[in-house]
């Protein structure tokens, strides 16, 4: 199930800016930080927002690289150009909510601009994708709330036959 050198991961940072260099992806790198113990980030990439480039990169990162895992960071908020959300589900098979709900449920504790984030949690075939704020500190907040859950979550979308209850 899960591989000897952990889960492999991708790290994809949504940003205008970001993408043209005018701005440094503290973000992803928080995501980096975070997962180091958990996997092996095998795939990065800075993205403008762009619903079509989006889901082409989550599509071939899920089905010719066969990551266990993808994080996504920005994009989910209220502008024009906040295409994540929208990319993402497009290629989803099966939604995860209760992990949104559980990020949303603790940023709103900090924030009550949380109540606007607009990501979404999935699945398509045996990838996970995450769509975490387009902030390091909103990253690092909605990251640890799903850390706990997201080994056993990994494990069963790799097929693991044991039983969930104790």
């Amino acid at each position: 199930m899960k591989h000897s050198d952990g889960f492999k991961i991708g790290v994809l940072t949504l940003s205008d800016k970001g993408s043209r260099g005018e701005r440094v992806d503290e973000s992803g790198q928080v995501i980096k930080e975070m997962v180091a113990d958990f996997g092996h980030v095998t795939k990065y990439c800075v993205l403008p927002d762009d619903l079509e480039a989006i889901a082409r990169l989550l599509v071939d990162w899920s089905d010719h690289e066969k990551l266990d895992l993808i994080l996504t960071t920005g994009g989910t908020g209220l502008t024009e150009r906040d295409v994540t959300p929208e990319a993402t589900a497009r290629v989803l098979d099966r939604e995860i909510p209760g992990m949104a709900e559980a990020m949303r449920m603790r940023s709103l504790e900090i924030t009550p601009h949380a109540m606007l984030s607009r990501a979404i949690v999935g699945l398509r075939g045996r990838t996970m994708i995450i769509n975490l704020p387009g902030s390091p500190k909103g990253v690092r907040e909605n990251l640890e709330v799903v850390l706990p859950a997201l080994e056993h979550a990994l494990l069963k979308i790799a097929g693991d036959p044991t039983d969930c209850a104790r």
